[in-house]
């Protein structure tokens, strides 16, 4: 069995080469960024592929995705169809997205921004919030992650809500279903965090007329995808205080450029897509056990739907 690696940087895919080599003795492990036989590869690990460089494999029996989204697998135009696609996710992702999730939530709940201004400026400020009962938080997304991190918020005492697109039971969380129940999800939110994959229907979520829908006041936290916010509507948002703030760790373009706006924004927290950043040892380990498991049994727990985008 032959895998080929590829992620943008050709030191990083090196990198990951030596790694998976050494968790799959009798395996040989490549990099796209090699001259390789592809005929020869039945298997691909990759993180944002180059367009038609999957479609070269005649053989391949798997694409794995370095991390639980595989929206920058899809976005090959050149795709080849019917291969299943696996995604990269486990208890490390899962436990890092609570963390993530709960830090910027209590952040925005006891207006930490503020608290650091005031700070700043040598003013004793004492900011009074109300207790985490009575703050509306609502969670978009609730697959892997988004169940992970809603039921956390839960724990800490928040009323939480969550909405998906299929039906959800999660204990301590008020799950809504489907566009018909959006808007009554949406109403009153106080803190609004999106965890859904990137779909065409999910692509520019995060609007004006979202942003309309939340108490005013509100606070987002986008840490799925990039493409799920329409930049220029948070900014209208906050410059009319429908929004108060905004914690952002993914982007339309990453890294961030140096000029956009997002950075100097006194409202808005960046973070580089830190919040599940996956830890490449404990990758390393999932995605080769996913492999084994595929080349035993032709398939995994973890295969994603082409389809759903998800």
């Amino acid at each position: 069995m032959t895998v080929a690696v590829y992620l943008p940087l050709a030191e990083k895919t090196q990198w990951w080469v030596e790694m998976l080599q050494g968790l799959l003795p009798g395996w040989d492990v490549v990099s796209m960024h090699d001259e390789i036989d592809p005929g020869a590869v039945t298997y691909g690990v990759v993180w944002r592929p180059r367009t038609g460089d999957l479609a070269g494999f005649p053989n391949l029996k798997a694409i794995v995705s370095i991390g639980a989204g595989i929206d920058h697998v899809l976005a090959d135009a050149e795709l080849p169809e019917g291969v299943p696609i696996i995604r990269t996710v486990g208890k490390d992702l899962t436990q890092r997205m609570r963390e993530y999730v709960a830090l910027h939530v209590l952040r925005h709940h006891r207006d930490m921004p503020r608290q650091l201004q005031a700070q700043a400026e040598s003013d004793w400020h004492a900011i009074v919030v109300p207790v985490a009962p009575n703050r509306v938080v609502g969670v978009m997304g609730l697959g892997n992650l988004g169940a992970a991190a809603a039921q956390t918020l839960a724990g800490l005492g928040f009323d939480t809500r969550g909405w998906s697109k299929s039906p959800k039971d999660l204990d301590g969380v008020s799950c809504f279903t489907g566009t018909g129940e959006m808007d009554a999800f949406l109403d009153g939110c106080e803190i609004l965090v999106n965890l859904l994959p990137l779909t065409d229907q999910t692509r520019g979520i995060l609007n004006a007329d979202l942003f309309a829908k939340l108490a005013p006041g509100a606070c987002v936290i986008n840490c799925a995808r990039g493409p799920h916010l329409v930049d220029t509507d948070l900014l209208a948002a906050l410059e009319s205080g429908q929004i108060k703030q905004a914690t952002l760790d993914v982007f339309h373009q990453e890294p961030l450029p140096a000029d956009n706006p997002f950075w100097t924004h006194p409202a808005i927290t960046v973070t580089p897509h830190v919040a599940s950043q996956i830890d490449a040892g404990t990758g390393g380990r999932l995605i080769a056990a996913n492999l084994k498991a595929f080349e035993e049994t032709g398939t995994c727990g973890d295969l994603a739907d082409a389809a759903r985008g998800y």
